[in-house]
């Protein structure tokens, strides 16, 4: 049986109280619906194979009061109504619909998706989601380490250093910090600089490479969600339902999930033995419905083992910062393509470090950190909205500054390491 590892990445950007159609929480709420709920009923049946992270600001996002019941109204009310407008010109919805009936009951039935991702989480990440060597100071990663270490030890208990760096972004100059904080092995996407195996920095973080070709069997535009089989995620009923499947018949799920375990057996027949293959979590059930099906057949057929810490042979010194966005370096959050965002977020870094900012302004900070806005910004993936979050933190964060204002962040970073935030 092939032996590989499987890490698993959820994440959420700070969605639950800003908007709703088409960008917002209902993004949270089609996550938990789409792939949380019924990845959970896979980790259930397979514990201890997935190395999985939850970023505590998805962590902040599930414990908040109110969201799950917000969710379960969006389940039980919003989505059968949507349905019902869409069902009488596309019969195959049905299918859809009961797959909603069947997440609401799930999430009634757990009720505290804390409590049930507990058992299987095992790193934690930045605070906010931040790509850290784009940073202006060590107290700024300070910031995001400590408070995302935090959060993690509160909510699930004992942390034995795993850290997923958000994007997978790393620069040399991390290491002394990451160790710092506590971590022992993080991924990193050395794809183009020509590494294959783990380094031990002389810090004594542990690097594990991505295994790219792996990766790409699915996550590449040509991969297996691109298969005609598959429910396409894309083209939408007027009411943002899929009726269809990639090859543009009315989707099949008999079909497609067949398809997801016969792709599930060419993968492990042709991923490299010992691979780390590195995913966000998303991508299974809400980018691609049948990944769920794809993933438990993978977790049947291999020897799927954690991602830990080991000796390695020492680090190369002259590894240039990389990450696994466009270029495998950082443009997609510094290029123009992002229009500055990252200029935006250093210049409020360097300000909350010269005003000795409060706690409210620092979460403001950690809000227009986040990777996300920038992201989607370059690849015009959501219109206006990480735009006008990005502004709209920016300008929160001066108004707590000057002490004027409301705390819009109603459950960001409660475990916020104010401490940390110190010159030196």
């Amino acid at each position: 049986m092939k032996r590989l590892s499987v890490v698993l990445h959820t994440h959420m950007p700070y969605v639950e109280g800003f908007g709703t159609w088409p960008f917002g929480e209902e993004w949270l709420w089609e996550a938990i619906a789409t792939s949380y709920l019924p990845l959970l009923e896979v980790l259930d049946r397979h514990p201890g194979k997935v190395t999985l992270s939850v970023t505590p600001v998805l962590a902040d996002q599930l414990e908040a009061p109110g969201a799950l019941d917000r969710c379960l109204a969006f389940l039980r009310e919003i989505r059968p109504a949507s349905h019902a407008l869409d069902l009488p010109d596309h019969p195959q919805l049905e299918y859809s619909a009961a797959q909603y009936e069947q997440a609401a009951d799930a999430l009634e039935r757990r009720g505290d998706l804390i409590e049930a991702f507990r058992p299987h989480v095992a790193w934690t990440s930045a605070a906010t989601h931040a790509v850290l060597p784009l940073l202006a100071t060590d107290a700024g990663v300070r910031l995001q380490l400590e408070t995302g270490i935090a959060s993690h030890r509160r909510r699930f208990g004992a942390w034995h250093g795993g850290f997923w760096l958000p994007e997978c972004a790393h620069a040399p100059w991390l290491d002394d910090l990451l160790e710092e904080a506590g971590v022992h092995v993080t991924c990193v996407d050395w794809s183009n600089v020509g590494i294959g195996e783990p380094h031990r920095t002389e810090a004594g973080v542990t690097l594990v490479p991505l295994d790219r070709p792996g990766v790409d069997l699915v996550w590449d535009h040509t991969g297996y969600p691109s298969h005609g089989d598959y429910r396409d995620t894309n083209r939408l009923t007027p009411h943002a339902h899929q009726a269809w499947a990639v090859d543009g018949e009315p989707y099949d799920p008999e079909r497609g999930h067949a398809r997801a375990r016969a792709h599930a057996e060419v993968f492990v027949s042709e991923v490299t033995e010992g691979a780390v293959l590195a995913f966000d979590t998303e991508l299974f059930g809400h980018h691609w419905h049948e990944g769920v099906t794809f993933l438990e057949r993978v977790l049947e057929l291999a020897d799927v083992v954690p991602v830990e810490a080991r000796d390695a042979a020492p680090a190369p010194e002259a590894v240039r910062p990389t990450s696994w966005g466009t270029g495998r370096d950082l443009r997609t959050w510094s290029a123009p393509g992002a229009e500055g965002i990252a200029w935006a977020q250093r210049s409020a870094e360097l300000r909350a470090l010269g005003a000795d900012a409060g706690p409210r302004a620092l979460r403001e900070l950690l809000a227009l950190q986040s990777s996300d806005w920038a992201f989607q910004i370059a690849n015009g993936s959501a219109g206006d909205y990480p735009r006008q979050r990005a502004q709209g933190h920016r300008e929160a964060f001066e108004m707590a500054l000057r002490g004027d204002g409301t705390d819009a962040l109603r459950h960001l970073a409660p475990d916020l390491a104010e401490w940390a935030f110190v010159q030196p």
